[in-house]
C-alpha cells in the first residue's frame, strides 16, 4: 500500500464518487438506499476533510507557496462541504430536499475534485520529493485513525467553526 500523499487523497476521491454514482442511480423512490449512501458519503468526507485540513494543506502551502491560492480556495469549499454534511446529517432522506441537497454536495464535491486532481496535485508532486510525499501520506494515515466520522462530533463541528472564524 503507498503511503504517497496524493496517492491516498485520489483513492479517498475514487472511494467517493463510486458513492456518488450510486447516489445517482439509485432512482427517485429509493430513500431507504440514499439515505444509507448519505451516511456514508458524509462519513467518508468528514474523515477526508479533516486529514487535508489538518495535514495536507497546513504543509503543502507552507512548502509550495505557487499553490497557496488554490489551497485557500480548498478550505471554503470544504467548509461549504462541512455545512452540506452537517445539515444532511440531521436530515430524514424522505424530506423534499434531501436529493437537492446531496446533488449540491455532490455537484461541491466533484468541482473541488477536480480542481484538486488536475490543477494543483500536479504542481505539488512536482515541488515535493517522492519522500516528502510519503512522510506527509504516513502523517495522514495517522491522522485518519483519530479523525471524526461525523459532523456531529464536538472535534468536526470545532473545525468547522473555526474555518469561519479564521
Amino acid at each position: 500500500m503507498s503511503t504517497d500523499a496524493i496517492v491516498l487523497l485520489k483513492e479517498d476521491h475514487q472511494e467517493v464518487k463510486k458513492l456518488f454514482r450510486q447516489f445517482k442511480e439509485a432512482g427517485d423512490n429509493a430513500h431507504v438506499r440514499k439515505g444509507d449512501l448519505v451516511k456514508k458519503m458524509i462519513e467518508l468526507l468528514t474523515v477526508h476533510t479533516y486529514i487535508e485540513n489538518e495535514i495536507m494543506y497546513p504543509e503543502v502551502r507552507k512548502l509550495v507557496p505557487e499553490v497557496e491560492d488554490d489551497i485557500l480556495e480548498s478550505y471554503e469549499e470544504h467548509h461549504v462541504a462541512d455545512v452540506l454534511c452537517m445539515e444532511l446529517f440531521v436530515m430524514k432522506p424522505d424530506n423534499d430536499r434531501f436529493d437537492a441537497k446531496t446533488t449540491v454536495l455532490i455537484e461541491n464535491v466533484e468541482h473541488h475534485i477536480e480542481e484538486e486532481e488536475s490543477e494543483w496535485f500536479p504542481k505539488v508532486r512536482e515541488a515535493l520529493g517522492r519522500k516528502e510525499l510519503s512522510e506527509l501520506g504516513a502523517r495522514m494515515l495517522e491522522a485518519k485513525k483519530k479523525a471524526p466520522r461525523s459532523p456531529a462530533q464536538p472535534s468536526a463541528m470545532k473545525k468547522a467553526l473555526d474555518a469561519v472564524i479564521k
